[in-house]
């Protein structure tokens, strides 16, 4: 499954955070390949996209965010798979 989960940091990030960051993201749990990662302008800090197995593995990848950052993430299909569903 394809998951892009959008990051709002609560405060102005530091070294320190973005280290941690950087961990988490490095060290995503065990069945989740991190995909892309991009800072953002805007609404949102950061857009990760991610592919794992099921959603409960995607809530798993997000949880260490909670203490210093609101998050929401999108479940997505490819193209060819929507396509599928309407053709």
């Amino acid at each position: 499954m394809h998951f892009i989960t959008l990051i709002k940091l609560r405060g102005r990030p530091t070294k320190e955070r973005i280290q941690e960051l950087d961990k988490m993201i490095e060290n995503p749990p065990k069945g989740v390949k991190v995909r892309f990662v991009f800072w953002t302008l805007g609404r949102y800090d950061l857009v990760i996209y991610t592919e794992g197995p099921d959603e409960a593995t995607a809530l798993s990848t997000v949880l260490p965010f909670f203490d210093f950052a609101s998050t929401e993430t999108l479940v997505a299909i490819t193209k060819e798979d929507a396509r599928k569903l309407f053709v």
